[in-house]
């Protein structure tokens, strides 16, 4: 009877070699395996430590203490600029402290800075006041690794009194300490320098500027801008935002550049309408932005910030 394959046939030592070969090229392969998974596990607990390290690190940064005020102006002022500028955000309307990342294994929360139960300013002197919102150093000389001083550093020295003057009048109420909670990529990418914190990125050599006049100007828009650094950049042509969660969008390019997000805007007052509502003027609603303090800013302040924009130089989109 014919065989169904005749030129088939099967070489039992051929395939007991085969057999071998592959075996042999497993437990090679799971031998290299297991040593990237230990030289993986021995770097991650070189960064993690790494990066306890630079969060504990001495930053040393010499104030001059600031005069503080108690005066009606400063306090009415000084409301304004807490709940325009970001600081809500993170503390609170009450300055209780408010989780602000809740996402991918990242927990943010600022926090209390009332003289209530678990506030961190009950022995603030004037020049800690300083070094915390300008520099992002704590009083004991660590960085404030969640404090966006880098928007507050060019304030005029009558702001801060003000911001300050209204946060040391907060009815005292209960809270907690600052919540950091971050995975272990993060903690990694920010032992290697690839995420910095603010008292990295300042320069603790400017002095405060000038008081610029309140008008819709571009001069006062660069001085209300500064709000904006921390999520679109130095240079406010966006792209990913350092330690932020996985699902955030890039911040968008403000200025003329590619990618430019300003051309939707072509008037003032969609510009504004857009702050004020969250929504592009196709009325598509705008992730992540900081709406419940944008929509707080002065109409002045508002115009004044897109007259500002129009004078950027064009820059590609994420260069931040």
């Amino acid at each position: 009877m014919a065989r169904p394959f005749p030129d088939f046939k099967l070489d039992s030592n051929k395939g007991l070699q085969m057999s071998a070969t592959v075996s042999r090229w497993l437990r090679r392969g799971a031998g290299v395996l297991l040593v990237l998974l230990v030289i993986a596990g021995v770097g991650v607990g070189v960064g993690l430590r790494q990066a306890d390290a630079k969060m504990h690190r001495t930053v040393s940064v010499s104030v001059d203490p600031l005069a503080l005020r108690d005066d009606a102006q400063a306090l009415s002022h000084g409301q304004y600029l807490y709940h325009s500028r970001g600081c809500a955000e993170c503390h609170g309307a009450n300055g209780a402290g408010r989780t602000f990342v809740n996402d991918g294994g990242m927990h943010l929360a600022g926090p209390n800075i009332t003289l209530g139960t678990g506030g961190v300013v009950s022995a603030y002197r004037e020049e800690d006041w300083v070094r915390t919102l300008r520099h992002g150093v704590k009083p004991n000389g660590q960085p404030a690794l969640i404090m966006p001083s880098e928007d507050f550093n060019q304030y005029t020295d009558q702001d801060l009194a003000a911001v300050i003057a209204y946060v040391r009048h907060l009815p005292p109420v209960a809270g907690q300490g600052a919540v950091l909670e971050m995975p272990v990529p993060v903690r990694v990418l920010y032992a290697l320098g690839v995420m910095t914190d603010a008292a990295e990125r300042i320069n603790h050599q400017l002095p405060p500027p000038a008081p610029v006049p309140e008008a819709v100007s571009a001069a006062h828009g660069a001085y209300v801008a500064n709000m904006c650094l921390g999520c679109h950049g130095a240079h406010l042509s966006g792209g990913a935002i350092p330690g932020a969660p996985p699902s955030w969008p890039p911040a968008a390019n403000l200025t003329p550049g590619s990618g430019s997000v300003i051309s939707r805007y072509a008037s003032v007052d969609a510009f504004v309408q857009m702050l004020r509502s969250g929504r592009r003027p196709d009325g598509s609603a705008i992730q992540v932005m900081p709406f419940e303090t944008l929509k707080q800013l002065s109409d002045t302040d508002a115009r004044a910030v897109y007259a500002y924009l129009q004078t950027l130089p064009a820059r590609p989109a994420g260069g931040r």
